[in-house]
């Protein structure tokens, strides 16, 4: 156990105080109890905070094997599909109190990520699933695409009742990212919307690989395709990113600060996304403290009210000192 990791926790849940206790507010659903998280820098949910506004959020605690979760898909307003660093999909629906606060994971289904045969994968250096992302066919989620580090690569996983099913189908990426043999390669997959100028295409970005002073990338798709970068931000790496409806690109970044982590969202313009653009975008949400951990995952959903909202989760590496947690925003208009 780091000191730095312990203290982050200990502040987090004792000095901070931005957890609701179990024995006062806790939901459970299957294997998995959440928590709410009512405050984030301390501001209440519906209350705006940076250019967002904070809608609340989750401490996840489950089974051993849940954990390490690194992304996060929805496949419609409250389905979402999350990859953990272990191998595993994790499936189910997220609920929501009457007043739009995150409630509760419900019907969640824990499924191994296999192989191209079917079979589970035998080793935790083949196992390190970073990344998920939803591919649509006709406007309808037929698969989900995930990124892999260290053994690094790319594979689709059919879905039956919203629910990863079967092999995986191999994604053809280019030699020099799948010859990265590092836990700091693959880290962001995203597929792009159909409204983004590379429409049905798929962005990849590396958490550091940097050259001509931007963190490396590529776009893959049949039309759209070829290296892409992202401005260096300083203390960040990228660890997630999703397109938005209107073709829209929002990227989390993972820093380390005092004691703790950090981290930013960075929101980035339709006609920035392109093969050979150089993308910067603006920030839109920061976190640093014990309102966070290790943020590695973002996913994009649609509420009932048509607002878009930002949900990110974070990856406890399977430590006792660090969270599960989901955060939920909403973008402003």
């Amino acid at each position: 156990m780091t000191g730095w990791r312990l203290a982050s926790a200990v502040l987090a849940l004792i000095f901070l105080g931005v957890i609701v206790p179990a024995s006062v507010a806790s939901a459970a659903s299957s294997a998995i109890s959440a928590t709410p998280i009512i405050k984030y820098r301390s501001v209440d949910p519906g209350s705006q905070v940076d250019k967002v506004i904070w809608r609340g959020g989750l401490v996840l605690e489950g089974p051993e094997k849940f954990g390490g979760i690194s992304g996060i898909t929805f496949i419609d307003q409250t389905r979402f599909i999350m990859v953990s660093d272990r191998g595993l999909f994790v499936s189910g629906s997220l609920s929501h109190s009457d007043d739009g606060r995150p409630k509760a994971l419900e019907n969640v289904k824990f499924t191994p990520v296999t192989n191209s045969k079917g079979a589970p994968l035998p080793k935790n250096y083949s196992r390190d699933s970073e990344a998920i992302t939803s591919v649509y066919r006709n406007g309808q989620p037929v698969a989900v695409r995930v990124g892999f580090e260290n053994l690094t690569r790319v594979a689709d996983f059919a879905l039956v009742n919203g629910r990863p099913a079967g092999a995986a189908r191999e994604v053809v990426i280019p030699k020099w990212i799948s010859a990265i043999r590092t836990n700091q390669s693959l880290e962001s997959v995203c597929f792009a919307s159909s409204a983004s100028l590379i429409a049905g295409s798929t962005l990849l970005l590396l958490e550091k690989y940097i050259v001509d002073g931007a963190n490396s990338g590529w776009i893959l798709g049949n039309r759209d395709k070829g290296p892409v970068s992202l401005t260096l931000a300083d203390g960040f790496k990228p660890t997630d990113c999703a397109f938005l409806p209107d073709g829209d690109l929002v990227v989390l970044e993972r820093g380390i600060g005092f004691l703790s982590f950090t981290m930013q969202v960075r929101h980035i313009k339709a006609d920035q996304v392109k093969a050979g653009a150089v993308m910067a975008g603006e920030v839109i949400l920061t976190g640093y403290g014990g309102d966070i951990d290790n943020m590695e995952g973002i996913g994009v959903r649609i509420a009932k009210d048509g607002s878009t909202r930002l949900v990110i989760v974070a990856d406890n590496n399977f430590n006792s000192w660090e969270r599960s947690l989901l955060l939920e925003f909403e973008l402003v208009e």
